[in-house]
């Protein structure tokens, strides 16, 4: 359909992606019209999950977009790389292509193509950024194509709604069938239907439901399994409506995935809009009791027969919100009733003389007891008064609710329900606590995600100097690493600012205990070394390194401290021609002052020094030599 190139845009000094269509599509100026069309309407979507569209033109009468360069791979590689993936990743994944599709569903846009090789994949400090590409351009590919060749459909035949197989007609149902398709390929790691040809694969979807996840891969939950079967249904009417009501359903399938139990409420959500199917000729199906009420006067005409209920006129099942976890989700409504079975039942009831009674709830049904804040010691007498058996099916996090004590029930109190039958319940594990995660080192936007995934929030940032912890990473917690805090507990960030600044003061001629003293109290490290001194006086600094100025807490500053003038003993040249002992002295340190001897004959010999040899004299001082 057409070709992707890496380009470079030479006004805004970036690499973009240019699509140019085949020159088979080109030929028809509708088709030019149609694309240029979907092109602005595409080029109007704006999210972080879009692949955004930057212009549209024509080279030589070849159209063509500029589009955002993803840096990545497609999820079709990642499927490659990875086959199967976890749920957690695959519902990641799943999250932010519905957020992309939901985003162009409320902007009118339904992509018609959605596939793994249209979700890009890009990487962020946080993981994978899921791009979705290609709005717009099979709507218009599929209208040019429909023309020219007789109807053929557009699209991936693997990814295909039956609506668009068996009409052509496609809305936001058939992106959210295409999306369930693409959850169960990441859960399993194959496609759901397969064939020899595409028109093998196109049947398929039309005539085969898709199948669990779970009979084909491990580790499946059942909500899960709704959650794709809901999405892949073939009547569309029973899919959510669109990507956002999806998105929530994920969403609560994300939480029960992160909690680590099984949601049975989620899965008879998900579940509780299928359609059944006709049962067999052998099954007996027994109607609720409100539709035997309203069935009796038809089954006396054996000419009438009660018709299965629809679930709405034809409408998105899913414009409303999810169904209230704590409200028990509502009972299948088709229901298939054969006149003469009705009109046997209610002949045979009427036989028994307790039409009445029996409708009234004195016979199969009973109600719910209250049994919220019960604790689980005392469930069984409960059951036995009640007629009906509590099945515990599972533990939960609760702020009211003792541990040990029931949380919640399905179905809910009051509620009529089947005599004897089960009622899972769900006892409280009291309230829901997180210890503080261990955050030093880590970034500020880190810690926030760590915290989030511990149930904990950020109360507030405070800053602080650090000579260990680099400038925006954090130095502690308030409260620490490890406390304990119930969900939503708030935690204070320290941020370190890095290390704090100090001016250094000039230190040279100060007493050694003095400059010790000032600069430890601005935080930095003193090292000393001595050294002689004829200008400063003994244990005073004679100087330092760094010179006065701006350095930071926890530098080590070097100080020279005055050892006073060095004396050494002054060499004996008595006897020594006057050029040997000058350069002996000098050799020495010493300075020689020359002077003759009244006697003095022309030798050039030394006959007496002062200093007398061997006697300490400051180095650099000043030797006198008697020559005669």
């Amino acid at each position: 359909m057409a070709t992707v190139y890496v380009a470079v845009d030479t006004r805004l000094d970036r690499t973009v992606a240019v699509k140019i269509l085949h020159a088979g599509l080109v030929e028809d100026a509708d088709f030019v019209r149609r694309f240029q069309r979907e092109a602005r309407s595409a080029a109007r979507l704006s999210h972080p999950n879009v692949v955004a569209v930057f212009d549209q033109g024509a080279d030589d009468g070849t159209p063509y977009l500029t589009m955002e360069y993803v840096a990545g791979r497609t999820l079709r590689d990642a499927l490659y790389d990875e086959g199967p993936m976890p749920p957690e990743r695959t519902l990641e994944l799943l999250d932010q292509v519905l957020q992309a599709l939901a985003a162009a569903h409320e902007a009118g846009i339904v992509h018609r193509d959605v596939k793994p090789e249209n979700v890009l994949l890009g990487r962020d400090d946080h993981g994978d950024v899921v791009k979705v590409a290609d709005f717009g351009l099979a709507r218009a590919v599929s209208a040019a194509t429909n023309t020219s060749t007789h109807g053929l459909l557009m699209g991936t035949v693997s990814y295909l709604a039956p609506e668009q197989v068996t009409h052509g007609t496609a809305d936001a149902r058939a992106d959210v069938y295409a999306a369930g398709i693409m959850t169960y390929e990441m859960l399993v790691g194959s496609k759901p239907h397969e064939g020899d040809s595409p028109i093998q694969v196109a049947y398929k979807h039309v005539n085969k439901d898709v199948p669990e996840p779970s009979k084909s891969a491990s580790d499946i939950p059942a909500f899960l399994d709704a959650l794709v079967l809901r999405a892949t249904a073939r009547d569309p009417a029973v899919r959510p409506a669109d990507a956002r009501v999806f998105l929530r359903h994920v969403r609560r399938a994300r939480a029960a995935l992160r909690d680590g139990v099984d949601d049975p409420e989620l899965t008879q959500d998900l579940r509780a809009f299928r359609r059944p199917e006709q049962p067999a000729a052998e099954h007996t199906l027994i109607a609720p009791l409100e539709q035997i009420r309203a069935a009796s006067a038809a089954a006396l005409s054996p000419s009438v027969a009660l018709r299965p209920d629809r679930l709405d006129d034809g409408q998105p099942a899913d414009n409303a919100d999810v169904p209230d976890p704590d409200e028990p989700a509502p009972a299948p409504r088709a229901w298939w009733l054969r006149a003469p079975v009705v009109a046997g039942l209610v002949a045979a009831v009427l036989l028994a003389g307790g039409v009445t009674s029996w409708l009234a709830g004195i016979g199969p049904f009973t109600r719910v007891p209250p049994v919220v804040d019960v604790a689980q010691k005392k469930l069984p007498g409960l059951a036995e008064e009640s007629g009906v058996k509590f099945v515990v099916a599972g533990q939960v996090y609760s702020e009211n609710v003792r541990k040990g004590h029931v949380v919640r029930a399905a179905p809910a109190p009051r509620a009529r329900t089947w005599r004897g039958g089960p009622v899972q319940v769900w006892m409280s594990l009291g309230p829901e606590v997180h210890d503080v995660p261990r955050l030093t080192g880590t970034s500020e936007d880190r810690a926030r995600q760590l915290l989030g995934e511990a149930r904990l929030r950020v109360e507030e940032v405070q800053t602080a100097f650090s000579d260990t912890v680099g400038a925006g990473r954090i130095i502690s917690t308030s409260p620490e690493a490890g406390t304990p805090l119930r969900r939503d507990g708030e935690v204070t960030l320290i941020v370190s600012k890095g290390r704090e600044p100090v001016d250094l003061p000039p230190v040279a001629g100060m007493p050694y205990a003095a400059a010790d003293s000032t600069l430890t109290a601005l935080g930095l490290k003193v090292t000393r070394t001595d050294a002689f001194s004829d200008q400063v006086p003994p244990g005073a600094v004679i100087g330092q390194q760094p010179q006065p100025g701006r350095v930071f807490r926890g530098d080590t500053v070097r100080v020279t401290v005055s050892k006073g003038p060095e004396f050494v003993p002054v060499p004996s040249v008595a006897r020594m021609p006057v050029a040997d002992a000058q350069k002996k002295l000098a050799d020495a340190g010493f300075q020689v002052q020359v002077k003759r001897n009244p006697v003095f004959v022309g030798l050039n010999v030394v006959v007496t020094q002062t200093p007398a040899a061997n006697a300490p004299a400051r180095v650099g001082s000043v030797v006198v030599l008697d020559i005669v």
